[in-house]
């Protein structure tokens, strides 16, 4: 098994306490641009999160006010630019790798939404499994307004799942933000709070679920990944097989016994 904690990221912050990795891009100063290190540190970072013994939960959080302002116009935009096919495809497969390394992490990540919150770094929010944000922040696929397709790093699968095809469309075709308020309405993020509070409420979110039975999230986060490309029929068995393991699981037994004597469960995600 892996400790995350061994491991110190040099492109991003990161700290792990009592099952709760906070990460944050470490930028302030340029509103927490990615950079290709930056990207293929939190691809290889999250590729290895399964095997990790000592995260249950990840908040993915703001830093200065600001989520991120997505790929750096510097860092990343001006090399791409001279590029050739080959390394091209190469940057935007690392990206998607990003992507996909946090839907298969095994672990749920909740975002912290502060500020800005564009490109590349709205797909991370969206990827998320769950989103709390502030009433300042500003969410934007901003994609086409660089001369780029809307469809970058899962987005055209992705967000229309969460907030509907209609105003995915229109997110993407104009790269506008969606406003806090639209981004609640529409279901995009679950909660919105103060910016005072929204590390609070991320921790406290953070550490109801990790208190939970942690063997039996990763099997929900698994199927809620694998079940898109499911027919319905596909998905029924598939849960009753995810839910006959989750049966011989120690924390089943544990629950079962709480409830005997009506006490709460002391979940141990094994």
């Amino acid at each position: 098994m892996t400790l995350m904690a061994d491991k110190k990221p040099k492109h991003f912050k990161c700290q792990i306490d009592d099952g709760i990795a906070t990460v944050s891009l470490d930028r302030p100063e340029r509103k927490n641009p990615l950079t290709f290190d930056s990207y293929a540190e939190l691809r290889d970072w999250f590729r290895e999160l399964p095997y990790a013994e000592d995260v249950d939960v990840v908040v993915f959080a703001s830093n200065g006010g600001n989520f991120s302002s997505g790929g750096d116009v510097h860092d990343i935009i001006g090399p791409l630019v001279k590029k050739d096919m080959k390394g091209l495809l190469e940057f935007t497969r690392m990206t998607g790798d990003l992507v996909k390394a946090m839907i298969n992490c095994s672990k749920p990540v909740i975002a912290a939404i502060d500020g800005v919150c564009v490109g590349a770094g709205a797909i991370i929010a969206m990827v998320a499994d769950l989103r709390i944000a502030t009433p300042e922040s500003k969410t934007a696929f901003l994609f086409t307004r660089v001369g780029l397709a809307g469809c970058d790093m899962g987005a055209c699968a992705i967000l229309p799942r969460i907030i509907g095809q209609g105003r995915t469309a229109e997110l993407l075709y104009t790269g506008r933000s969606m406003s806090a308020e639209e981004g609640e309405r529409w279901g995009f993020f679950n909660k919105l709070v103060a910016a005072t509070d929204l590390e609070g409420e991320a921790m406290a979110l953070a550490r109801r679920i990790t208190a939970g039975p942690n063997f039996a999230h990763m099997m929900t986060k698994t199927m809620l990944a694998q079940e898109w490309s499911m027919s319905i029929e596909q998905a029924i068995e598939a849960e009753a097989q995810a839910q006959a393991i989750c049966m011989q699981t120690q924390d089943f037994e544990r629950a079962y016994n709480a409830f005997v004597v009506k006490e709460k469960p002391v979940f141990e995600g094994n």
